[in-house]
C-alpha cells in the first residue's frame, strides 16, 4: 500500500479537491435558485439574489478579524505567569 492510500479519506488532496468542487456547486446552486424560488426580504435588501450568501461572508469576515483584534488586546507575553512565581 502506498502513503495516499494509508491516509484518511478527508486528508487525501484528491478528496479535498473534490470536497470544495462539491462545497462551490453547492452554493452556485442556492444563488441560482433565488431566481426561480422567491425570496420575500423583510427589509427590502435581504430580498435581493445572492444577500444571504454575501451577509454569511462578510459576517464570517468580521468574526474573524474582531477575533483576531480581541487576540491582540488580551494576549500575555510567555513567561506572564512565570514572572510572578519568580518573584513570590
Amino acid at each position: 500500500m502506498n502513503q495516499q492510500q494509508d491516509d484518511h479519506w478527508l486528508v487525501r488532496p484528491d478528496s479535498i479537491r473534490l470536497l470544495w468542487r462539491i462545497f462551490w456547486a453547492i452554493l452556485a446552486l442556492t444563488v441560482v435558485l433565488q431566481v426561480v424560488i422567491k425570496v420575500k426580504g423583510y427589509f427590502g435588501v435581504d430580498g435581493w439574489i445572492g444577500f444571504g450568501a454575501a451577509f454569511g461572508f462578510l459576517s464570517c469576515v468580521a468574526m474573524v478579524v474582531f477575533a483576531k483584534g480581541l487576540g491582540y488586546v488580551l494576549k500575555r507575553d510567555d513567561n506572564y505567569y512565570r514572572e510572578e512565581d519568580d518573584h513570590g
